[in-house]
């Protein structure tokens, strides 16, 4: 499954970034994120409790952000295994100053899930992927909005 967008932000590029690049902010922003653990450099031990229709479980798996381009981008991946599936994923995220003090975050990514959670059909795990990307982001948008 391919996923694209973007998302407008108010704060600077630095900001946006150094709040992605923060353990503790992804925690808290990614929703079902029960844990995340420090397992080397940019690299993170997670588990995440994934609720997709009828189906619901835990997920243990690792996040790496990887081809560090601060302010303006990196790469992020994600992998993940639990009792109703797996998922495989990568993607790009993009900061671009658009305006004084707000930033657009573009990404691009390609996400693979397999087993139970593979069997409810694409069209289910594409809209829980884009509602978890928007809480995601609304959530971010919060931090920043308390931050300054």
């Amino acid at each position: 499954m391919h996923i694209e967008g973007s998302h407008s932000l108010q704060g600077s590029p630095e900001t946006v970034y150094a709040l992605l690049m923060d353990p503790a902010v992804l925690a808290d922003c990614l929703p079902g994120c029960q844990q995340l653990v420090a397992a080397g450099d940019n690299t993170y031990n997670m588990k995440m409790k994934v609720a997709l229709a009828a189906l619901s479980g835990d997920f243990i798996g690792k996040i790496a952000m990887e081809d560090l381009v601060p302010p303006a981008s990196y790469r992020l991946r994600v992998e993940g295994a639990g009792r109703i599936g797996f998922l495989n994923g990568q993607g790009e995220l993009r900061l671009s100053s658009v305006e004084a003090g707000s930033t657009l975050v573009s990404y691009q990514g390609e996400v693979h899930t397999g087993g139970t959670i593979a069997a409810v059909g694409q069209r289910l795990v594409d809209s829980t992927a884009r509602m978890m990307i928007r809480r995601f982001f609304e959530r971010l948008d919060t931090i920043l909005q308390v931050a300054q």
